[in-house]
């Protein structure tokens, strides 16, 4: 939708020559809506640093062809009001946006192979507050059998740390409740409990989402185990 939405500014090459100050504030506006529709309005922060680093891959992409454009001077290259039309075929066109497309699939896919572990979660409950490094594991599909809510899985040491829980299941603190929890060595009750707040932050894109999950005391490795399909939700 963005890209259609963008597009559109393009026929702008078709106008008359507007005056400098017009196309400044109609390209300025185009490149925040643009944004806007892509990524939503997550925070002032994000949509300054969404809208910065559009404008940034939009100068690299308008020097290189501006810089082949005086260096070759293309038959098939027009520039008016801002815009630039390249004329080449459509088979071209299809060829290179397919090749194109595929080589970012696969960064992406590798990016995210190696990128499990690159997440930081923040919890808060009542007012105490803990961040931990996270882990996107597909084999933690834990959920609370009373509500469906899905159990985010962290170590002893951050447990007692957010909640002032000492492990033992007898005295469990109110609004704490057993949950039954298997694993590939074991069976057991874990503790579990709702927090206040979980945001889940990506290392890789600084992308801060809130998720509606219950947090567990298990073995993690120092980690808090989660599942990813929370992050689609």
């Amino acid at each position: 939708m963005a890209a259609f939405y963008g597009s559109l500014y393009s026929l702008m090459i078709l106008l008359p020559q507007l005056p400098e100050i017009v196309n400044f504030l109609i390209k300025s506006a185009a490149a925040v809506t643009i944004v806007i529709c892509a990524f939503g309005i997550q925070s002032r922060r994000r949509l300054l640093i969404n809208t910065g680093t559009f404008f940034a891959v939009n100068f690299l992409l308008a020097g290189c062809i501006y810089g082949v454009y005086t260096w070759l001077r293309p038959a098939g290259m027009h520039f008016s009001n801002g815009s630039f039309y390249i004329d080449f075929s459509l088979t071209v066109l299809v060829i290179t946006t397919a090749v194109f497309y595929g080589i970012v699939r696969i960064g992406l896919m590798l990016t995210r192979n190696c990128a499990d572990d690159s997440y930081r979660i923040v919890i808060r409950y009542n007012d105490r507050v803990t961040s931990i490094d996270g882990l996107a594991d597909t084999g933690n599909k834990l959920i609370d059998y009373f509500t469906g809510t899905p159990v985010v899985i962290c170590g002893e040491d951050k447990f007692r740390e957010l909640t002032g829980f000492g492990g033992d299941i007898s005295q469990l603190p109110r609004g704490f409740r057993l949950l039954a929890c298997t694993t590939v060595s074991a069976e057991g009750v874990i503790p579990v409990f709702r927090p206040d707040e979980v945001l889940i932050i990506s290392r890789v894109t600084g992308e801060r989402r809130a998720v509606d999950v219950m947090i567990g005391q298990g073995r993690s490795g120092g980690k808090a185990i989660f599942d990813p399909d929370i992050l689609k939700n």
